[in-house]
């Protein structure tokens, strides 16, 4: 019995209820995979805290209770999904791109664009200037979380949390040295311009000619 949350290929668990809703509770998800029995809060209380307090990160149940009375309770509580145990798991796969998909956190060979560079998440290629950019692992989610958050300032405890997850035991440096990393495979295009430090604060992707720290 668990609750896991996913960040992009990653996946960080949680054991019981109250531990999950605090990680959950942060928004730094893409979608979140939820158990109905667990030790603390079940995962309809859960539920109803995270909606309660403005999370809209997409959920999926997964749990072993499958009565209509349940399948209510879950959507009842906003749930955006229900399956049931036991499970294939392609259709996991596919029920969780459904939900990416459908908030917008997941397309089809989507593109985005700043500058002079593109990135393909789906994917996971990277151009600059029309060259190819070799990034691997979290340096390429990195990439793809600050693509997606353009002009928004993002903290380095936040990029720790959605690459690394809660329970790493990971120090937080780990964000720079990848941050330095990336940056050198951006700097023959001149793409590691457009990443600006806020110091002691974290960092900010701005396309050319717009400054939205000021």
């Amino acid at each position: 019995m668990q609750t896991a949350v996913t960040a992009f290929a990653t996946a960080d668990v949680s054991l019981s209820g109250r531990a999950g809703l605090t990680m959950a509770g942060t928004g730094v998800y893409d979608v979140i995979v939820l158990d109905i029995m667990l030790p603390e809060l079940n995962g309809f209380e859960v539920l109803k805290a995270l909606r309660a307090d403005g999370i809209d990160t997409p959920v999926l149940i997964l749990t072993a209770r499958g009565t209509i009375a349940d399948k209510m309770r879950g959507f009842n509580s906003g749930a955006d999904d229900y399956l049931t145990k036991p499970f294939h798991r392609e259709e996991l796969q596919m029920r969780l791109k459904a939900l990416l998909r459908r908030g917008g956190r997941l397309a089809e060979d989507a593109v985005l664009t700043a500058g002079p560079l593109q990135v393909w998440p789906e994917r996971r290629q990277a151009e600059a200037a029309g060259q190819p950019v070799t990034l691997t692992g979290k340096a390429f989610d990195l990439l793809v979380y600050l693509m997606q958050n353009q002009n928004i300032i993002i903290t380095k405890a936040q990029i720790f949390d959605r690459l690394w997850g809660l329970d790493s035991d990971t120090a937080l440096t780990v964000v720079e040295v990848y941050m330095s990393n990336m940056r050198k495979q951006l700097k023959p295009s001149g793409a590691d311009r457009l990443i600006k430090t806020i110091r002691n604060v974290g960092y900010i992707l701005q396309p050319e000619g717009q400054d939205e720290t000021k």
